[in-house]
């Protein structure tokens, strides 16, 4: 009787473990399958144990820590492994230093000093008033490409031609984009060679003192691409901080040093301000007036420029969720354009008031200052100037030039998967000065068509920046309005420059010469 009593006893205890564990099983498919909160996977009672006992605390800081670092490390730092084998991008220690250095040897140049030239047409007033709506216009549109460079998938667009094809689709976007890119770096690549090696002739000639030179000017463009392609030998865009450091303050001294020199000499005899001083054609003519007005206007807007480049520029910092590459590039941005405010007002006020309406309409500001200063000027001062001209002309190519070695060796590596060699890498270089040399020399006549190309490349500046924040942000509606009407405004004018140059070259025509530099 007692054997039956505790087999009861023995049995009905192992039916309550059983129900016991059945419901502790039930339990959590009841949590996963409940409405109220999401599905939880069931934790090893062990690792709960372990991970609270004092040994596991250094542990669980380190996953802690990791996690983190890979969550931050994911979201922001999503790179191409193939970014690490290019110019531009094999470097991502820049700063706010370098972004600043960048941004003023490629913001500041010889166009500049054709400013004084648009207000022989639009005046004081409006000319005061143009150059400062253009100022904010396309400092705007760069505060917008700063923000485009990291999207919110944690993608870094370190090439402005890749953040338009994200923006506007693959087709689409190398059409609108693709040409004007191009032509931003390696027509101005051409002019700089020009420039520089026409500048580097008259140098000579301050410096000895005899008006004839022993070199023709093929042999001076010769000379100076010589000169750039050896620093151009320089591997990535990190490497050439401190060449477009030099190139800055080249640029902003001879600035300087000719508004300078331009306001505190007596005027020529004979200065006005008669505005609009118009071509004789244009006088009688209205719809030459207007073209001629929108030409002035070309001149202002072309004197900003770098926007093809503020995205190169920034991919070369690191970034991070607690300092994202925006912030150093912002920093660096709003110090260069502070310089460059206080470049190009003075250049363009100070020298419409030095010269009026006798500003030479080729060279702007420097022939104007050898033309009616160059007696009664120290030849220190006039070939200093030239010297920095050079100097400047000779570090904006390394900078303007980098999206094409880029682009070159992109193709190489997409071809080939792995890095482009040293000896490669050096004859893409000496390749491209070669070629850029040999236009130069071809088509003397190219600065003739900068209104023309130029207006073509408006939008790269002023329009696109804009379209592509609507498309890729999706901001609210008042500020997607504002961003449509500002770049449709910039398309406008755009459309507007190309179509006053075309009639200013079917009016007045353009002296066409081949392999005949002057």
């Amino acid at each position: 009787m007692s054997s039956e009593v505790t087999e009861v006893k023995v049995n009905s205890m192992s039916s309550a473990r059983r129900a016991a564990d059945c419901s502790e099983i039930e339990t959590p498919a009841a949590d996963m399958a409940s409405p109220a909160g999401p599905p939880k996977t069931p934790k090893s009672p062990f690792a709960s144990r372990f991970m609270s006992t004092p040994l596991a605390s250094p542990m669980k800081k380190a996953i802690v820590s990791m996690q983190g670092y890979l969550e931050e490390v994911g979201h922001f730092t999503k790179l191409d492994p193939q970014d690490a084998w290019l110019p531009i991008t094999e470097s991502r220690n820049g700063n706010a230093y370098y972004s600043a250095f960048h941004t003023l040897s490629s913001g500041i140049g010889v166009q500049a000093l054709l400013l004084p030239l648009s207000f022989t047409v639009l005046g004081w007033v409006w000319g005061i008033i143009c150059l400062s709506v253009a100022f904010i216009w396309q400092l705007y549109t760069l505060w917008l490409l700063i923000q485009l460079h990291e999207s919110q998938s944690g993608m870094r667009y370190s090439r402005y031609l890749r953040l338009s094809m994200a923006a506007f689709g693959e087709k689409l976007g190398k059409l609108l984009s693709l040409f004007p890119i191009m032509y931003l770096s390696g027509g101005t690549c051409v002019t700089l060679i020009m420039i520089g090696g026409g500048t580097m002739k008259i140098f000579y000639q301050i410096v000895s003192g005899n008006n004839t030179s022993p070199l023709t000017i093929v042999e001076w463009y010769l000379v100076f691409t010589g000169t750039a392609i050896v620093l151009a030998q320089l591997p990535n865009l990190n490497s050439i901080a401190g060449v477009s450091l030099i190139g800055a303050i080249a640029a902003v001294t001879y600035c300087t040093l000719i508004w300078v020199v331009s306001i505190t000499r007596d005027r020529p005899a004979g200065v006005n301000y008669d505005y609009p001083a118009l071509p004789p054609q244009a006088k009688s003519d209205p719809a030459a007036s207007v073209f001629s007005i929108l030409n002035a206007i070309g001149i202002t807007v072309f004197a900003f420029r770098g926007h093809n480049l503020v995205l190169e520029i920034q991919g070369t910092m690191p970034s991070s969720t607690k300092c994202p590459s925006r912030l150093p590039m912002w920093k660096g941005v709003k110090f260069a354009y502070l310089i460059i405010a206080m470049c190009l007002f003075p250049i363009a006020i100070g020298g419409y008031w030095a010269y009026g309406n006798l500003i030479p309409s080729n060279g702007g500001m420097l022939n104007a200052l050898n033309n009616y200063y160059g007696h009664d000027t120290s030849k220190f001062v006039l070939g200093f100037t030239s010297l920095l001209v050079v100097i400047n002309c000779l570090t904006s190519f390394q900078i303007y030039a980098m999206p094409v070695f880029d682009n070159l060796e992109f193709r190489y590596t997409s071809c080939m998967n792995k890095p482009c060699p040293q000896w490669l890498r050096a004859g893409f270089r000496i390749l491209f000065g070669c070629f850029a040399c040999f236009i130069a020399v071809a088509l003397p006549f190219l600065p003739s068509l900068a209104g023309l190309i130029g207006g073509v490349a408006v939008p790269i500046t002023l329009a696109y920046p804009c379209f592509m924040w609507i498309l890729i942000t999706k901001p609210p509606k008042h500020i997607a309005i504002f961003n449509w009407v500002l770049g449709s405004l910039g398309i406008v004018l755009s459309i507007l420059i190309v179509t006053g140059a075309i009639w200013n070259i079917v009016t007045i025509g353009i002296e066409v010469h081949f392999f005949k530099p002057e």
